[in-house]
């Protein structure tokens, strides 16, 4: 069984390594129950091409989304801001900040988020302040396996050092002349090390919230030689359970995203069946060339209502596929 080092230092920037494609990233999700609202953000170092991965997207109460992505110049890995969205750690594991001034396209519909060029081109802009104020509500998760072969969370082709944990959330988004103080709660992750997104055949990622003392990180993970793994972390008290092993059923949509998941996980404690219903689903890709070959990975990210044992949260499901003939490579699955 692989061990993992995590320490205080590993919440602020690692060293810049020499690998082209070096990744250092750190996502924040939140969603406040009381409005049915909330979004994702997140900055992804890539110093050795010269550029972030920026990603903001916001899932409003009408059901719109506001969403930028960019790729803003940087020259270094010393630190999380880049394009207007800033990451700062107070006390590691414990208190954090994450914001965003700039510009977002706003969709009544978000399924037009399929068509990025249309988006990028013709949809309206209006300006966006985000302010979130992060506690963390669990204990950590994850970190750098100590063996040079020890397996990682998501292979070491996507990120060798990986750590996430469940939060409270309290802060302000302001979308035009739209603003809405939000409460809730969400889930942070923080990575590095060289990654491709299509270095991963298909994942599925589900990430709920039931209060501060009760969620779920589920991770079922192909890569491409086919190995499929699953794991995760069960939070109940405040204190994490190992999944043991989970399995996990979907129902489609005509575009092939998912609209409604059954999870099912086991702990050390016993069997636990987790229902889930899509509200908002973005549907987001990643490219690159590979022998001038273009290589995709759809990434349908969907704002989901969660219910457990009597218990109705909100949070994530996130569906990685790299395309395969036109098919996303875990559909059906």
């Amino acid at each position: 069984m692989t061990t993992f080092r995590l320490e205080a230092k590993d919440e602020f920037s690692h060293a810049l390594e020499t690998a082209s494609n070096f990744n250092e990233s750190v996502y924040c999700n939140m969603f406040d129950p009381s409005r049915n609202m909330g979004g994702w953000m997140r900055l992804g170092n890539r110093a050795n091409e010269g550029h972030a991965e920026l990603s903001v997207c916001l899932y409003l109460p009408d059901g719109a989304i506001a969403c930028q992505f960019q790729r803003p110049p940087i020259n270094s890995n010393d630190r999380f801001e880049a394009g207007g969205l800033v990451y700062t750690v107070a006390e590691p594991f414990k208190t954090l900040s994450i914001g965003y001034e700039g510009s977002v396209y706003v969709l009544e519909n978000a399924g037009e988020l399929a068509n990025p060029k249309s988006v990028f081109t013709t949809a309206p802009r209006q300006p966006c302040v985000v302010d979130w104020q992060i506690t963390g509500c669990s204990p950590m998760h994850g970190g750098e396996p100590t063996e040079a072969d020890g397996e990682t969370m998501y292979g070491r082709s996507f990120s060798r050092g990986h750590f996430n944990q469940h939060t409270q959330v309290a802060g302000t988004i302001r979308v035009g002349d739209r603003e809405w103080p939000v409460d809730g709660f969400g889930w942070r992750d923080h990575s590095w090390g060289p990654r491709y997104w299509q270095n991963i055949r298909f994942y599925r990622l589900l990430i709920a919230n039931f209060g501060a003392d009760a969620g779920m990180m589920a991770l079922k993970i192909t890569q491409p030689d086919g190995i499929t793994r699953r794991h995760g972390v069960f939070m109940r008290e405040g204190r994490y359970e190992p999944i043991r092993d989970l399995d996990i059923v979907s129902e489609w949509t005509e575009d092939k995203n998912q609209r409604r998941i059954t999870c099912m996980v086991r702990t050390d404690h016993g069997n636990e069946a987790i229902e889930g219903r899509v509200i908002t689903l973005a549907p987001l890709r990643n490219r690159r060339m590979v022998d001038g070959r273009e290589m995709r990975t759809r990434i349908a990210e969907g704002f989901t209502e969660w219910h457990w044992n009597g218990r109705t949260g909100l949070g994530m499901s996130e569906y990685l596929d790299l395309i395969e003939d036109g098919v996303p490579a875990g559909f059906p699955g």
